[in-house]
């Protein structure tokens, strides 16, 4: 165990340090930001879905531009940038609802109620705050792996991003697990919490590149913006690119309903008790035990191969997430409301199918790149991510509130909620129909790409 931490210099290790609190941070308050916006400022389901969708969505546009402006001013800089960035956005998300509340538009107990706020502008105030966050991920995104790679040689990059990947994993079941507790004990006041515990976490990263982050490389020429935006518009006029961004595209709008639909969904089908942010670390437990012996598995078949297999699991994993609705309310599936134990097994799919197609995804993507071209392209593979988050999101929000609406809407006129969310498992039907229309699609662009060859 020493003798690893001497592979690696000091940088490599406040880089990955900071990296696990940042995540832990991230994902505290992603898995539930739209029960928050929801519950603490009166978002409706749409508007909810719509600002978190926008705000996942810049997350992954924004950090190849980041990048650039990290490699002109240093990465110690833009890591206290960025973290400073992160600290005020989260003590933001905390701190607006006792503005809210002090200024009589709400009144915040463990059974949160609001007094006026729905109709009350005063809640758009975090927009800002979001931004302060979304400028600080986009810094961590693309400085942290940066550092990764220039802290690493050519024998031990391969392990230096071991433990790097190993370190986000551990950083995002963190986060989502201390959701639970706060809830239990706070309820809704927990999702204000939360915020908290984030800022704590991204203070603490301020505080450890301060001091501790002196990385080899202080600055790199790197591709100016003008460079970025011409490749930009380069991977928007390559059609094959395009048409696999969007295919793919379809895989993660499913994926990213861990995020956009299974927490409220979960929470209003099988009750308060139940335990979303947990369901969600299912996904990752199952990508750590499935995808080294999955890829191993499928090396010898192609990267297409694999991520169509996975495209092909995706509807079996809305169907899974749609079939807890036809039990009977009343059962019990090993301690577990129906609902929520038919949702923990549509995640574990989702994340079987994870693993067939994350992994082939940049070397399938890179291979449709222009020759010398590739690292540029890859700056944009996230496209996809983009994409799926806001259509993504934005069609959750649409679902939610014609399958599954808010009760708070029916005002206790418990029967009326009832019939209103009947069908609740029609939402999952729409992802799963999406899913499979990807998964054939994957396959004839495979068919045509290969008779162009």
């Amino acid at each position: 165990m020493v003798g690893i931490f001497k592979r690696f210099s000091a940088a490599f290790w406040t880089a990955n340090f900071a990296e696990l609190l940042e995540r832990a941070a991230y994902y505290g308050v992603f898995i539930v930001i739209t029960l928050y916006l929801s519950r603490i400022l009166a978002f409706s389901d749409i508007e909810a879905a719509s600002i978190a969708g926008v705000f996942s969505g810049l997350l992954y546009f924004l950090p190849t531009f980041a990048g650039a402006y990290a490699d002109k001013i240093g990465f110690k800089k833009s890591l206290l940038i960025a973290f400073t960035f992160l600290t005020l956005g989260y003590l933001g998300l905390g701190l607006l609802p006792t503005f809210i509340e002090n200024s009589g538009l709400a009144e915040y107990g463990k059974e949160t109620t609001f007094s006026g706020l729905q109709e009350s502008n005063f809640k758009y105030a975090i927009l800002p705050v979001m931004s302060l966050i979304i400028i600080g991920g986009s810094f961590i995104k693309s400085v942290i792996t940066g550092t990764v790679s220039l802290e690493t040689s050519t024998e031990n990059r391969a392990t230096g991003f071991s433990i790097f990947y190993t370190i986000v994993n551990i950083g995002a079941f963190s986060g989502k697990t201390v959701v639970k507790p706060l809830r239990d004990a706070m309820g809704n006041v927990g999702l204000i919490d939360i915020s908290f515990f984030s800022a704590v976490m991204t203070a603490l990263a301020l505080v450890a590149v301060f001091f501790f982050f002196k990385p080899s490389t202080q600055q790199r020429e790197g591709k100016s913006f003008s460079e970025i935006w011409a490749a930009f518009i380069k991977v928007l006029t390559n059609v094959r690119l395009i048409v696999l961004i969007v295919i793919i595209t379809g895989f993660w709008m499913v994926q990213h309903q861990l995020y956009a639909t299974m927490p409220k969904y979960v929470l209003r089908m099988a009750g308060e008790s139940a335990s979303p942010s947990w369901y969600a670390n299912v996904n990752p437990l199952v990508v750590f035990l499935t995808v080294g012996f999955i890829t191993s598995l499928m090396k010898r078949r192609s990267a297409l191969f694999s991520m169509t297999v996975g495209m092909f699991i995706m509807p079996v994993s809305a169907f899974c997430m749609a079939a807890g609705n036809m039990f009977h309310g009343d059962m019990n599936i090993i301690g577990l409301h129906p609902i929520a134990f038919m949702m923990i097994v549509g995640i574990a799919f989702q994340g079987l199918a994870e693993s067939f197609i994350s992994p082939r995804f940049l070397e399938y993507f890179s291979f449709q790149a222009p020759k010398g071209e590739e690292g540029l392209y890859l700056g944009f593979s996230h496209l996809h991510s983009f994409l799926s988050s806001i259509f993504g999101f934005i069609m959750s929000g649409v679902l939610l509130d014609k399958y599954c609406p808010d009760p708070l809407k029916f005002g206790g006129r418990t029967a009326e909620w009832h019939e209103a969310s009947a069908n609740a498992h029609y939402i999952w039907y729409y992802f799963g129909a999406i899913a499979l229309l990807s998964a054939i699609s994957l396959v004839i662009y495979g068919k045509v790409a290969k008779s162009k060859e």
